[in-house]
């Protein structure tokens, strides 16, 4: 009897042997195993197991500390950097990024009990994220327009700001960034139309290159009544109060 080809992936997954073998390619292996990729702002939390997060912290403070001496900073000596390749293993794993590690936040969803099918607008919502090019900040705001019908799951205004947290919590471009958060609302509250607004800073360039303060970034994503009307969509930008107006 053939066995499925997902039980062979998982099979071959689980035969890496945990002893001596760093935590990062136990995890690699169950992706691959899985056919899925791992790309800088997709999420792996179903590939990692109870206490993995914590020994993949260790392996990442131990790179990173190698990243220091690589740069020649002496953290033996130097107590403002002693403990800086931890904090830094930390802020990437637990904070900045760990749209990458943990799971999607419980979202509740109720029935559109009153049929409401008028225009909302959630915003400005501010967003936290890091170019995938340099890791540097890209910081902003996020505006979501609904479009409900009938059919459409309610969810809490805050709910809207935890799933656009969830997202730019990993290694973003802004354009995929923006998509992405598309997909997820609408896969959750299943809309007549879904639009989202994005303003941000790279601090890509005003940190490092051109170092221009004053540029931003904004892109959008229109679906379903709002790419169809253009009314709608001239009502829904004329309502965001973007910094640039």
């Amino acid at each position: 009897m053939l066995m499925p080809t997902h039980d062979v992936s998982a099979m071959a997954a689980d035969s890496v042997p945990d002893e001596g073998v760093p935590v990062s390619v136990r995890i690699r292996e169950r992706i691959k195993a899985a056919r899925k990729r791992f790309h800088a702002n997709d999420n792996i939390a179903e590939f990692i197991r109870p206490g993995e997060l914590e020994q993949l912290l260790d392996e990442v403070t131990e790179k990173m500390q190698a990243v220091l001496d690589a740069m020649v900073i002496d953290t033996a000596n130097d107590h403002n950097t002693e403990d800086t390749a931890r904090r830094v293993a930390k802020m990437y794993l637990k904070e900045v990024f760990a749209g990458r590690y943990v799971p999607a936040p419980t979202i509740t969803e109720f029935p559109n009990a009153e049929h409401l099918n008028e225009l909302m607008i959630v915003g400005p919502i501010t967003v936290r994220s890091a170019c995938s090019h340099h890791l540097c900040p890209v910081i902003g705001k996020v505006w979501i327009g609904v479009m409900p019908n009938e059919h459409t799951n309610v969810i809490g205004l805050s709910k809207y700001a935890r799933l656009a947290e969830w997202v730019m919590g990993r290694p973003q471009i802004q354009e995929e960034a923006v998509v992405q958060l598309a997909d997820l609302i609408q896969e959750r509250t299943q809309p007549d139309g879904l639009a989202i607004v994005m303003e941000a800073t790279h601090y890509c360039m005003a940190w490092r290159g051109v170092k221009d303060m004053d540029s931003r970034m904004i892109n959008s994503v229109m679906r379903g009544v709002f790419l169809k009307d253009a009314n709608l969509r001239r009502e829904f930008l004329s309502l965001i109060p973007r910094q640039g107006q």
